[in-house]
């Protein structure tokens, strides 16, 4: 599955980038700073917008290519903003098996979205994952902590609601 680069406009804040400077700073110089500074960068952003990736890249005098190819390498690294709630969608072998892609259909549907994207109002995201351990509830889908099995796609739009309020 690769991943997507967001299509939203990247903000951040004068204390947000001071941040990232200091990380970039402490690690400058050291042989293999790229994967601490994305993950440093991530705790900061809350994901890799490619806007901090070049700045990852100028900083520690890498390639963006390098930063870019870490970035989408590594599984633990978003490209895409998480929204106030995160809805990953099983889309393992039981899921998949009994409508889970059915399921992810109706939320990108309803929400106007893809998997590894935002709203743009920030309230959900969506992400298509492999197991979420909970294969004797397949379909599933987790709504930040709270899983929900045994899914049809008209499912969706009441579970959605209680997420809006």
């Amino acid at each position: 599955m690769q991943k997507r680069i967001s299509s939203l406009p990247f903000h951040d804040t004068a204390e947000q980038a001071q941040k990232l400077d200091a990380v970039i700073e402490n690690l400058k110089g050291q042989p293999g700073a790229v994967m601490p500074a994305l993950h440093e960068a991530q705790e900061i952003y809350g994901y890799l917008p490619l806007e901090v990736q070049k700045k990852i890249a100028d900083g520690l005098e890498v390639s963006l290519e390098e930063v870019y190819g870490v970035s989408t390498f590594y599984s633990q690294f978003s490209l895409t903003p998480k929204g106030v709630n995160h809805i990953s969608v099983c889309l393992g072998t039981a899921c998949y098996v009994k409508g889970s892609d059915k399921v992810l259909d109706r939320i990108s549907q309803v929400l106007g979205i893809g998997p590894e994207e935002c709203t743009e109002d920030g309230l959900f995201s969506l992400t298509a994952c492999r197991c979420i351990g909970a294969c004797g509830l397949a379909p599933v889908i987790m709504i930040n902590e709270d899983v929900y099995g045994r899914l049809e796609p008209e499912d969706v739009d009441g579970i959605l609601e209680k997420y809006r309020v």
